[in-house]
């Protein structure tokens, strides 16, 4: 740059010798001192761009964690077992430790910014008390030195106007009258002492400028030196708040690293074949499948019921009939006892009523059988169907087989069919 001297290199600031060099050769120009306090104007601004910049980073830093954390901190999976659950769990919570890490380098950044600023703003204090002391001594030197011009000019004048007097006194003196002789002489001692006065006003104000000119010069090397080393000491903080910042952003980086590593080690232990292994231990419902449901024509098992063999044992096939006559059933025996008198027999329940579904005996075996026991018919019961049998009071029957649905199977005179189970007492 033309308007510095020794450019400023290495670690070391510049010495009182290497001063940037503003000076102009003009008296009353100040232009070499001005270029330097633009520099340093400039160097403010650069000051708060580095600023801004690191603000605006902490801001993004900052939000970029709790997003992190917010996210991990929704994150279902709940719904999943064993190892990838493990893995699944170690992940947000290494992600929420990313989030952390990211929200500390915010804080990080916004320290170093807070020391930018008290930086930028110490400079700003030292750099106002030298310009106030320039901005003393410039004025005084122009004040001086516009007297001074003045000053020189009355003298000039009064320089002129003493040869002019002296040159008409010789031209009188040499053929003029006496009194007119008198005259010239002492009007050109007047000029000449006026002359003498100005130049001793000119001579004073000459040395009263070369006096603050002197201290202007030594002024203006000592804020040009100090504008030097604030330059040095930005130049040099600047550089090392970069080379922070780049630093810190490196170890965030190996730091998200090495917490998503340790999701890695936990991946590396999950076991895709114990994770299914250990759900069929834990949720097993069986070996095997259920068998199909076959279709049953319903006028096909009467027709089979009707031709098969009275005497035919129960284990061929159960039908299980569902009623609202239920043997035992507290509610059908009083709704029974409260419709009918106490000496008629209860209302035989509807075979028309009946819900039926065949079961095989393979499947769900039907009630065992009993060895055959006496019972007495209570009350008299005519068959409706095929598969019944008819019964009057007080004949003796077999019980075969106590059905769930009310309907017994009995056997009497060698023939067996269904009766009400309501309708007999055991003996």
């Amino acid at each position: 740059m033309s308007s510095w001297g020794p450019k400023v290199q290495g670690p070391s600031p510049p010495s009182a010798s290497s001063r940037m060099a503003s000076e102009c050769r003009d008296f009353t120009a100040h232009t070499g001192y001005e270029v330097l306090q633009q520099r340093l104007l400039d160097g403010r601004k650069m000051c708060k761009d580095v600023e801004e910049l690191l603000r605006q980073r902490a801001q993004a830093e900052e939000r970029y964690g709790k997003e992190l954390v917010q996210i991990a901190r929704k994150a279902g999976g709940q719904t999943e077992i064993n190892s990838l659950r493990a893995s699944f769990d170690s992940l947000k919570q290494q992600m929420e430790d990313v989030g952390s890490s990211h929200i500390q380098l915010a804080l990080a950044l916004r320290d170093e910014l807070r020391s930018l600023e008290d930086f930028r703003e110490r400079q700003k204090e030292q750099r106002k008390k030298y310009e106030a002391v320039m901005d003393r001594v410039q004025k005084s030197k122009l004040s001086l030195y516009k007297k001074a011009m003045e000053s020189k000019k009355a003298y000039e004048q009064k320089c002129r106007d003493s040869d002019d007097a002296e040159l008409a006194f010789e031209r009188i003196s040499a053929n003029g009258q006496q009194k007119q002789v008198e005259k010239s002489q002492n009007k050109a001692k007047q000029c000449k002492d006026s002359a003498i006065e100005a130049e001793r006003v000119y001579r004073q104000h000459i040395q009263q400028l070369e006096k603050v000119r002197a201290e202007w010069e030594q002024e203006h090397r000592t804020t040009c030196e100090a504008f030097q080393l604030q330059e040095f000491d930005r130049l040099t903080i600047l550089r090392n708040a970069m080379w922070v910042h780049c630093n810190q952003l490196s170890m965030q980086c190996v730091k998200d690293d090495e917490f998503y590593e340790e999701v890695r080690v936990t991946l590396e232990g999950c076991s895709i074949e114990a994770d299914i292994e250990s759900f069929i231990q834990a949720k097993s419902t069986g070996t095997e499948p259920p068998a199909p449901l076959l279709y049953q024509n319903y006028y096909d098992r009467e027709v089979t019921l009707s031709s098969s063999s009275p005497a035919a044992h129960p284990s061929c096939g159960v039908i299980k009939r569902f009623s609202g006559l239920l043997h035992g059933s507290p509610k059908t025996l009083l709704l029974a006892a409260s419709a009918a008198p106490t000496d008629a027999p209860p209302p035989s329940p509807s075979r028309n009523e009946g819900v039926y579904a065949a079961i095989a005996v393979q499947e769900a075996p039907g009630p065992p059988m009993l060895p055959a026991q006496g019972y007495r018919a209570l009350y008299d019961y005519r068959a409706q169907n095929s598969d019944e049998l008819d019964i009057s009071a007080g004949d003796i029957l077999e019980v075969i087989l106590e059905g769930e649905d009310g309907w017994w199977t009995v056997e009497q005179n060698g023939q067996r069919g269904f009766v009400p189970g309501s309708y007999l007492e055991k003996l």
